[in-house]
């Protein structure tokens, strides 16, 4: 189970969403949600230079 400052780190989020206009707090989730993104892009070309790694993300991509 997560530590109470992670429920409390939550509930801050959700009352800064609350109170403050969309463009604002998408302008501070946004670069998050781009490295989150490129991250992951950059793990599947990573696994995609082997035969197994191709076999795996063909096998994900059927989910």
């Amino acid at each position: 189970m997560r530590d109470k400052t992670h429920g409390e780190q939550i509930e801050r989020w959700a009352e800064y969403v609350r109170t403050h206009s969309v463009s604002e707090w998408k302008a501070h989730l946004k670069p998050f949600l781009d490295g989150q993104i490129i991250m992951a892009n950059r793990f599947y070309k990573k696994l995609a230079e082997t035969a197994e790694g191709r076999k795996k993300i063909e096998e994900l991509r059927k989910i």
